[in-house]
């Protein structure tokens, strides 16, 4: 019952934006306290709830998004972002440039959460969708594609990393077999999916969106910054975070040295120092002064403002699933369930993805209910990881922060945006598990 109500309301949230065309913050707040009700949350405690929920998801996000808009405003208005797709296009052509995207975001993906590589990235992908004549959304599908799949499957990112803990597995072992279970997943929800996509919903690549970077500016390649300025600038969250990961491994995690890399590296850090590392240099040392750097900085913000409301909504309402007891609802439907280890893992992970939004959520929720059957069962636990890890993407849709990026950010509509990354979330996830069905086999 749980879920058919879950159900009912995503549906209402459907009607509410694409029917009646009511603000999409003002849906999901609605939508959140009228499930609320009908879950059974005493009213007293739904006020709190949506506010926990509002305030969860944007304590980390409203950091990194409104610094990584200003970095990227700043790589954009002092043509960084121009050089870098110059580049790009140059290296690899317009007929191998998703292989650009998906190598630059494989690399990204690693150290950056999903929404933090989609701030650095977007800013250098608008300008070379510009510049090659394409649809932005041409190229978003292999970034979002391989971005995702590092989030769901790689350490360091939290889902995997808190999985791994607790399945006992091997670090490592995660790491090296979720590299291989990624290849085919990005292939097959990245570029092959683009091409299906296009054939079948062709009216979903759209060539005018609106940057939410700013408009782009007509540059002459010799006034930009250096390349190697513009990609350090762009990617040094990827370098503070990445270096952190890399000498954690080496130190002693109680030493002072760790602890002071660990506070450069954490995320929220990383960006502060970044952007007065693009203050630097996109703005000082081109001779702009901080008045005009400030003005750049304002109207970054400005540009994301909704988005950020809205992301907010969405976590309000994976709040009052969560309180709603839905992850309860289904570990008693999964309890005495006979399906392969794999299998299992994946589907009730994939449940609980639909019903709360969340994937961190819904893996380390899914990897609790399953865990009997690891320590039961034999099976490699870094295989459970990786399956869990697949059904913690699956049909990425309303009630979920990732789902309204997209949307804004490419321009979609509700409707293109549940045909488009709703069904390649989808797409990754099966994939995914194919992979790991195939990988074990051999480990």
């Amino acid at each position: 019952m749980p879920l058919v109500i879950t159900f009912i309301f995503v549906l209402l949230l459907i009607f509410l934006i694409v029917k009646l065309k009511l603000n999409t913050y003002i849906s999901l707040l609605v939508t959140a306290i009228l499930l609320a009700l009908a879950l059974g949350i005493p009213t007293s405690k739904i006020p709190s709830v949506i506010e926990a929920g509002i305030g969860s998801q944007l304590g980390h996000l409203a950091i990194v998004f409104a610094l990584g808009a200003m970095i990227g405003k700043l790589v954009s208005d002092t043509g960084g972002g121009y050089r870098i797709a110059q580049t790009l296009i140059h290296r690899f052509g317009v007929k191998k440039i998703q292989i650009a995207v998906v190598i630059a975001s494989f690399i990204v993906g690693i150290a950056l959460f999903f929404e933090v590589g989609l701030v650095v990235l977007l800013p250098i992908l608008f300008v070379v969708a510009k510049e090659l004549n394409i649809p932005l959304l041409y190229l978003g599908i292999p970034m979002a594609a391989t971005l995702n799949t590092a989030h769901a499957f790689l350490p360091p990112h939290p889902g995997p990393t808190a999985i791994t803990a607790i399945f006992n597995a091997d670090m490592g072992s995660v790491l090296l077999i979720g590299i291989l279970v990624s290849i085919p997943t990005v292939i097959i929800s990245g570029p092959i999916f683009n091409v299906f996509l296009k054939k079948m919903y062709p009216s979903v690549y759209h060539k005018s969106v609106p940057n939410i970077f700013g408009d782009l500016k007509e540059f002459n390649i010799e006034e930009t910054p250096s390349l190697t300025s513009s990609v350090i600038t762009s990617m040094m969250p990827v370098i503070l975070i990445g270096l952190t990961t890399i000498l954690q491994v080496f130190l002693s995690s109680n030493s002072m040295p760790t602890k002071i890399i660990s506070f450069i590296g954490s995320p929220d850090i990383a960006m502060v120092i970044s952007l007065l590392f693009a203050l630097y240099t996109m703005g000082i040392k081109r001779n702009k002064n901080l008045e005009q750097l400030s003005n750049s900085l304002t109207a970054s913000v400005k540009q994301i403002a909704m988005m950020l409301l809205i992301i907010g909504g969405g976590g309000a309402l994976k709040e009052v699933l969560v309180q709603g007891g839905i992850a309860d609802y289904v570990s008693q439907i999964f309890s005495n369930s006979s399906l392969s280890p794999i299998l299992a893992a994946w589907l009730i992970t994939a449940i609980l993805r639909v019903s709360l939004g969340s994937s961190t959520v819904a893996g380390i929720t899914g990897a609790g209910l399953v865990l009997p059957m690891v320590q039961s069962s034999g099976v490699n636990p870094a295989l459970m990881v990786l399956a869990v890890g697949a059904g913690s993407v699956f049909a990425d849709h309303v009630n979920d922060a990732g789902f309204w990026m997209v949307k804004e950010y490419f321009g979609l509509s509700l409707k293109e945006t549940l045909l488009s990354w709703t069904t390649l979330t989808s797409i990754l996830s099966l994939s995914g598990l194919a992979s790991v069905l195939l990988a074990s086999l051999f480990f």
